[in-house]
């Protein structure tokens, strides 16, 4: 009888303890956490709540090359990107949620075959992470709002900063400059 007790009690716990693994994170499409981030329309800085969306959710919001690369931290083919070679004055968002991420005026050409900038718009536009895949070192750049992809920064850019902000244009949508 105790044993049979015994082996009822520890059933229970893994069963309540299982249950409790299989519920699913719910989430939101803005958090309660904040960032403040620079709006280049209005020219100053601004507190926005951060977005959380489930996989799911971003697959039916974004076409499948920017899910990929949002998303997944995929990265496209070098010298395939919308725009790697365009020169037109704007600004460049996150396509995603529109995050303002780096102005044209620090654009330039890199060589890489992507998109290349010498800062962001701002340092809290953006967020820096360290990624050890594929054998390197570097800093993977990610939306600042929501956590998207975007590329990776290197330390062999050209003055002022010696930074190469190496991004795909699939992670962006350029806006040209109003006349």
């Amino acid at each position: 009888m105790r044993k049979a007790a015994l082996m009822l009690l520890i059933l229970l716990a893994i069963g309540l303890t299982r249950c409790d693994m299989k519920k699913e994170t719910r989430h939101m499409d803005a958090t309660d956490e904040t960032v403040t981030v620079y709006d280049m329309e209005t020219g100053s800085m601004k507190a926005v709540k951060k977005i959380e969306k489930s996989d799911a959710e971003w697959k039916t919001l974004l076409p499948q090359e920017q899910f990929d690369v949002l998303r997944r931290g995929g990265t496209e083919c070098a010298f395939t990107g919308e725009y790697d070679a365009m020169n037109k004055k704007g600004i460049y968002r996150c396509a995603a949620c529109g995050n303002d991420l780096f102005r044209s005026d620090d654009k330039f050409h890199s060589g890489t075959g992507w998109p290349s900038f010498t800062q962001a718009v701002n340092n809290g536009n953006v967020t820096l992470r360290e990624d050890r895949s594929h054998g390197m070192v570097r800093n993977e750049v990610l939306c600042a709002v929501c956590g998207g992809h975007l590329g990776h920064v290197f330390n062999d850019g050209p003055a002022p900063t010696g930074n190469r902000f190496c991004m795909n244009s699939a992670a962006m949508k350029f806006f040209p400059e109003k006349e």
